[in-house]
Order: structure tokens, then C-alpha cells, then sequence
């Protein structure tokens, strides 16, 4: 058995610019963290070797890798020439909540195959292979942050160069800054899940014409002043450039945000948050601001929504169990 840990991850500023039709005409930048909460993969021989088994939200038992209905299972199984075993997946969040969660599961898949296999692969062979997974071969009108944060892990700084290269550059912080910074920043549920496919098939239409380009390009500016700011420590940047990154983030598509959502931020704001923004596409999930300590217990009082503590990951995706076949 092969056991595999894929962390999720927290965009900070610059997203959207990992969408292709923006990065092939300007090139992109996003700052982002790796969080402690994990989609996990295992994989082991199917009891009967005919048979494939896949376990996520449902169960599905075939003879065939073709009458697979998961389309990312089905897909990374014919790639990697994979059949006769069972796979499990297991969230500690779930999908649609704008953590990226749909290429932690692809990472994580080609992660514990390819061990299965006893194959080594780079952190930067499983980001990019799940990227062709999911934007070449699904089709998906996703871009490439979410696959290198997930394979990487860690605080980084990543440019998507026009050519379609991914650079990963960490953001180098004193030990202190950096506990300070994780300790500040807090998250929300709001209860509402959503499929990230639509607001980025727009935003993708959107962001290459007029003023939402202007704002996209703003929004790499932002990501690029972030990591000089953190670089020398000052951490309350973060609640700034959050603040600014969200207001133009809304500009770029319909469905962003709603007025349930404006109505939680706007309370955030008023109860001492510096700044936040909505996770993912939009639509729904996670909320995040940057609060300073003492203003915390208050804030979460007021919030009325519950709290996911969660704190950075440093390791990206790796296997944490292997056993005989």
C-alpha cells in the first residue's frame, strides 16, 4: 500500500494571472501558501486483480480503466497505464471551497501511483503533469497555481512566464515575521460551496481586454510588492495588499462575490480585521483576513461563521506510508 499527502493551498495575491490567455500575453505572478489541511491517496492491489475500485464520494468497481466515471481518476489510470488496484481518497476539507482542492487531488493521485509503480518523480514533474491532466486533457478553464502550490508546499512566489514555464522562488522570512504572519491570518466558512468552472471561464474571457486586464495587472503588482514586503518582515502588508487584491479581484468576473459575502467582510473589516479576501474562483468557501492578535477573540465573536484554524505547510505533496504488495 502507498499512502500519499497533498496539501491544499491559500492564494494571497496575483491570482488569476496563472490563467493562460493572461500569462501568454503578459506573463503572471501569484504569492501563495501551502495549509496544513490534506487530501490524502492511497493505493493497493485489488484483491481481485480484474478489478479496479475507486472510493471517494461514491464507489465505483469496473473491469474496464473506459467505464470509469471519475473523469480524473479515469484519466491519470489510462496515462499512467495503471489497472487492478483500489484507490481511496480521503479530504480534510471539502471540494468547491476555493482551496484548490481539485489539483491537491491530482497531484496526490499521480504522486501515489507513480510510487506504486516505484517510479521517483520531481516536485516539478507532478506540478506540471497535473497541469496538462487537468487544463490539456480535461479541458478545465483552470490555471496553474493550484497544481505547483500543491506539489511544492511552502510560502512562494510563483511567475508563469509567457512560454508556459512555472518558476517556484520561496519567500525568504526571519523565523519570528513568519510565526507572526501565520498567526494573524484567519479563515472562515460561509457555507457555500461552488464550482470554480464558470467564474473562470469568464474571468478567462475577461482578463485579456480594457479595464479588467488593467486590474489583473494591477493584482501581479500587488503579488510582487507582497513578497518585498514580507522579504523585510513586515508582515502587515499582508492586510493591506489583501484588502486592495480583493476590491479588484471582484471587478474581473460575475459571481465573485455576493451580498452574503460582502456582508461577512464588511463585518471583519468593522470588528479589526486589516484585510482579507474570498479563497479560489469565487462564489463561495473560505474567507481569509490578516487580523492583528488582539483584535482576534472579538472578531471571531462577531463573525458568526466557524473557524478553521490552519497553519503553513512545508513540504508540499509526499508519501507518508508504503508497504509490500
Amino acid at each position: 500500500m502507498i499512502i500519499t499527502r497533498t496539501p491544499f493551498r491559500v492564494s494571497f495575491a496575483g491570482g488569476g494571472s496563472d490563467i493562460a490567455s493572461f500569462y501568454e500575453k503578459h506573463g503572471g505572478c501569484v504569492l501563495s501558501t501551502a495549509i496544513n489541511k490534506y487530501m490524502y491517496i492511497s493505493v493497493h492491489p485489488s484483491f481481485d486483480p480484474d478489478e479496479t475500485v475507486l472510493k471517494y464520494s461514491e464507489t465505483e468497481t469496473v473491469n474496464d480503466i473506459a467505464d470509469i466515471k471519475h473523469k480524473y481518476f479515469k484519466q491519470v489510470l489510462t496515462d499512467l497505464d495503471v489497472k487492478g488496484v483500489e484507490l481511496v481518497s480521503t479530504a480534510d476539507v471539502p471540494a468547491g471551497t476555493g482551496l484548490g482542492s481539485s489539483s491537491s487531488f491530482t497531484v496526490g493521485l499521480l504522486n501515489s501511483l507513480y510510487a506504486y509503480k516505484g517510479v521517483y518523480v520531481s516536485k516539478e514533474r507532478l506540478a506540471n503533469e497535473a497541469c496538462e491532466t487537468e487544463i490539456d486533457k480535461l479541458k478545465n478553464p483552470i490555471g496553474k497555481q493550484d497544481q505547483y502550490a500543491a506539489a511544492y508546499g511552502g510560502l512562494n512566489f510563483y511567475e508563469f512566464k509567457r512560454d508556459g514555464s512555472v518558476t517556484v522562488e520561496p519567500v525568504i522570512m526571519e523565523k519570528a515575521a513568519k510565526a507572526a504572519l501565520e498567526g494573524n491570518l484567519m479563515m472562515f466558512y460561509t457555507g457555500q460551496l461552488h464550482s470554480a468552472s464558470a467564474i473562470l471561464k469568464e474571468q478567462s474571457n475577461n482578463i485579456t481586454a480594457g479595464d479588467k486586464e488593467k486590474n489583473q495587472l494591477k493584482m501581479c503588482d500587488l503579488a510582487r510588492a507582497l513578497r518585498e514586503e514580507l522579504t523585510r518582515g513586515n508582515i502587515d502588508a499582508m492586510g493591506e495588499i489583501l484588502h486592495e487584491n480583493w476590491l479588484l479581484k471582484k471587478t474581473l468576473a460575475r459571481g465573485i462575490s455576493n451580498p452574503a459575502i460582502d456582508e461577512a467582510y464588511e463585518r471583519a473589516i468593522k470588528a479589526g480585521a486589516i484585510g482579507g479576501k474570498l479563497l479560489g474562483a469565487g462564489g463561495g468557501g473560505f474567507l481569509l483576513f490578516y487580523v492583528p492578535k488582539e483584535k482576534q477573540d472579538s472578531l471571531k465573536k462577531k463573525m458568526e461563521l466557524p473557524q478553521m484554524p490552519a497553519s503553513f505547510d512545508r513540504q508540499g505533496s509526499v508519501v507518508i506510508f508504503t508497504g509490500d504488495k
